[in-house]
């Protein structure tokens, strides 16, 4: 079994693709899965990278096996969420970010470049202050505060923006966007994981994915925020359901369809 990792454009080391949107990403996973000599495939993505995961599972059936979304976020606007209940429960700071994407790409990149230095800052002293400006959850502060979260953390505030906050901006913008694939679509089974104290992607996102992907299994964590409560527990789950289709309860997932 193989894990395989990649930057979304415009993150890292990857190139920058202006105005892309998330189905877009599919096309980068096929590239990606071709060059690797991988027919078939599992995708996981989580946060802004849930909805990029939904598009490989929505269009392309006939490769991926099954998806997860981890604390994905939903669809703005129809389908999906109208505006109020899309910001509903999210922290102020992610607010403000959802403004600047409204106020156009311009903005959005001035007030991220000002925000990225800020973090790098905050990275160089103390990686777990990088969200001190959060109104977190107990669970996600517990989190942050695990030495392993600490190295991740103190090492991608510098990765992610190598080349410039390009990427960043592109994922704002694109949220603002439709997706051009409707979640109903999807046809492989899919894992849906949140957590009801999350203040990034608020429970909202998760409920409106869990009753709009068809015959997914849903793992709701009570007590957990964006960032999980077990790290061990649940890659090991995310493992299993990727390569054997078995979810978190024990229950086998339907076998994927072989075109």
């Amino acid at each position: 079994m193989c894990f395989v990792t990649h930057d979304r454009a415009g993150y890292g080391r990857s190139d920058r693709r202006h105005g892309r949107r998330v189905v877009d990403e599919v096309a980068d996973v096929s590239s990606l899965a071709d060059e690797l000599g991988f027919d078939r495939f599992g995708v996981i993505g989580g946060s802004g990278g849930g909805p990029h995961a939904l598009a490989c599972a929505a269009l392309l059936p006939g490769r991926v096996v099954r998806a997860i979304c981890d604390v994905g976020v939903a669809p703005l606007g129809t389908p999906g969420l109208e505006k109020d209940a899309w910001l509903a429960g999210m922290d102020p700071e992610n607010v403000k970010e959802f403004g600047w994407a409204v106020a156009g790409e311009d903005v959005l990149t001035r007030e991220l470049k000002a925000l990225q230095v800020q973090l790098e800052e905050r990275a160089r002293v103390d990686p777990s202050t990088v969200l001190q400006d959060f109104d977190m959850s107990e669970s996600d502060r517990a989190e942050m505060a695990r030495p392993e979260m600490m190295q991740i953390i103190g090492e991608s505030t510098f990765e992610w923006a190598v080349n410039g906050v390009g990427g960043w901006v592109d994922d704002g913008l694109a949220f603002m966007q439709p997706w051009e694939f409707d979640p109903a679509d999807i046809s492989v089974p899919v894992l849906i994981r949140y957590g009801m104290t999350d203040v990034f992607v608020p429970p909202a996102h998760g409920e409106w994915l869990a009753e709009n992907v068809p015959g997914c299994i849903v793992k709701i964590n009570d007590v957990a925020g964006h960032m999980g409560a077990n790290p061990e527990q649940e890659i090991a789950e995310n493992v299993r359901w990727l390569s054997a289709g078995i979810a978190p309860d024990g229950s086998q997932a339907p076998a994927p369809a072989v075109s």
